[in-house]
């Protein structure tokens, strides 16, 4: 039999879950944004998965600050241009900081993430 290589690392971070108001307005912004896919688990939840990134959203209120999830992107315009097209809103426009840039923004249920990129 052959290995098969695990997209678990020790320590990563395994699985996302966040808060959303309006399940349907976030699956379209995050499938747009970064070609999620989902799967959906009832009317009050679904799970998105990505290239190295797996989670789910549930009904709820979220509350900002709370965390900040950061992206890593190779091309990190194109990733704004996407991001503001599908409706997300910058709260800080790209930035240098040790080691790279990034970007934050808000989704449609005001979660703030960031971009990142070398």
């Amino acid at each position: 039999m052959g290995q098969t290589q695990s997209r678990e690392r020790h320590e990563q971070i395994q699985y996302i879950e966040f808060l959303s108001k309006d399940l349907e307005k976030v699956k379209q912004f995050y499938s747009e944004s970064f070609d999620w896919t989902f799967t959906d688990y009832g009317p009050e939840y679904t799970a998105f998965s990505g290239d190295y990134v797996d989670g789910g959203f549930t009904i709820g209120t979220p509350v900002r600050g709370s965390i900040l999830v950061i992206l890593y992107s190779d091309d990190i315009e194109s990733t704004k241009k996407k991001v503001l097209k599908a409706g997300g809103v910058l709260t800080h426009d790209i930035f240098e900081f040790p080691g790279g840039k990034r970007f934050q923004f808000t989704d449609p249920d005001d979660n703030e993430l960031a971009v990142w990129s070398e």
